[in-house]
């Protein structure tokens, strides 16, 4: 029996984590958030595949891609949360649940991040706690499959 696979995208500057601004993304690299992610996925019965782009157009290219395969998406858009309609349209036309994730707690900083074009696309979003809301999210999929069993 095949592991259901999870995706897990990240946008623009989260190949940075960890450096600039830890007071609101704190310490942890990209690296040890795929390890969280990897570690929650096989504690859980989940393949997970982690992607990075700074490309709006690379991230939509990698969602039209996994829609056929994936069981699901865990993304964090970051700066394109509040401005691709594209990466939400490319959502939109997944049949499969999509978790948007942020470190940081967006509706307690700028007026402008308070929006998300992604977040209608989404079965749920996670914010503010941190590199664990990845592993939150992970773990949501492992109770919808658990679910549907």
């Amino acid at each position: 029996m095949t592991r259901p696979v999870v995706y897990v995208l990240n946008g623009p500057n989260l190949n940075l984590l960890g450096t600039p601004q830890p007071e609101i993304y704190g310490y942890e690299t990209l690296e040890d958030v795929k390890r969280l992610c990897t570690e929650t996925g096989q504690e859980a019965g989940l393949d997970i595949r982690f992607h990075q782009s700074n490309h709006e157009g690379a991230l939509v290219e990698l969602i039209h891609e996994v829609r056929t395969e994936a069981d699901g998406i865990v993304i964090n858009p970051a700066a394109y949360t509040h401005t691709s309609v594209a990466i939400r349209d490319a959502l939109v036309a997944c049949d499969f649940a999509i978790m948007e994730v942020h470190i940081s707690n967006v509706h307690r900083r700028e007026a402008f991040r308070h929006h998300s074009y992604v977040s209608d696309a989404a079965t749920g979003v996670i914010a503010g706690l941190g590199v664990e809301g990845y592993a939150a999210a992970v773990r949501v999929f492992a109770l919808h499959k658990q679910t549907e069993n």
